[in-house]
């Protein structure tokens, strides 16, 4: 019925751009019998009042929340207070839907670094820092898969190792020597720079006096970093046969 003392005076074009739909979506919903279909008018024109209007809204904004149109249309027939109950639980369902959406958005981006996929939360923290202090994503990357080396070759050794990371992270030397490290990556092997970075590095090394895990895990990690540069691969040959020498002559 309309609510127009003038009758019904909307044409199914007018009715359906006040609903946001197409003329075909209106008569989709005449044929399923989901609105009613007015008799044409002394005109031969079917002519819509306000509550055809009311009635579409309702039927687009249900069915564009996902509502079945079998269950909007014995909404529209509901009483006032079970349609009202309705469109809470309608709403709920939808809050559960963003909830599992945004996690599983959350999840997504996570694909793309793998880091939180396969690291804890502290690890992850840890390279981000890194980032924040401008060391090469290359770096930060080689420092996340020697991070998962060593979760599974030696778990245990994990928790002590995140705490002397960001008690490194502290150091604005070691930061220094990160990004000098960075900046040697494309170094030819024999560039006098190197033997300069190979000293600072070992009386770094010295001073922090860490072994945070077995030789032989160290090893593989080093050789993992060392395949990407042969500057790289230098560096850490070099320090490791200083390393050897101060352990055998102790």
């Amino acid at each position: 019925m309309s609510d127009d003392p003038r009758g019904p005076v909307l044409t199914i074009g007018r009715l359906a751009a006040t609903a946001g739909v197409t003329v075909r979506t209106v008569r989709h919903y005449h044929q399923i019998g989901l609105l009613p279909e007015p008799e044409r008018d002394a005109s031969g024109y079917r002519r819509y009042g306000a509550q055809a209007a009311v009635d579409l809204i309702r039927i687009r904004t249900l069915a564009d929340a996902g509502v079945p149109l079998a269950r909007i249309d014995a909404l529209l027939h509901a009483r006032p207070d079970e349609f009202a109950a309705a469109v809470s639980d309608i709403d709920a369902e939808i809050g559960r839907r963003i909830d599992q959406l945004t996690e599983s958005r959350r999840r997504i981006g996570e694909l793309a670094s793998g880091e939180s996929l396969v690291l804890p939360p502290e690890v992850v923290a840890i390279l981000h820092r890194m980032r924040g202090f401008g060391i090469s994503e290359l770096r930060v990357r080689l420092e996340r898969d020697s991070w998962i080396l060593l979760q599974a070759m030696n778990p245990g050794a994990v928790p002590q190792r995140i705490v002397d990371k960001n008690a490194a992270l502290d150091d604005p030397e070691t930061i220094r020597l990160h990004l000098a490290c960075d900046a040697a990556i494309d170094w030819a092997p024999d560039d006098p720079r190197l033997d300069r970075l190979i000293d600072e590095m070992d009386a770094w090394e010295i001073r922090r006096e860490q072994d945070y895990s077995r030789p032989q895990n160290r090893a593989l990690i080093s050789a993992h970093i060392s395949e990407v540069s042969p500057a790289w691969q230098r560096l850490l040959g070099a320090l490791a046969h200083r390393a050897e020498r101060r352990r055998t002559a102790g």
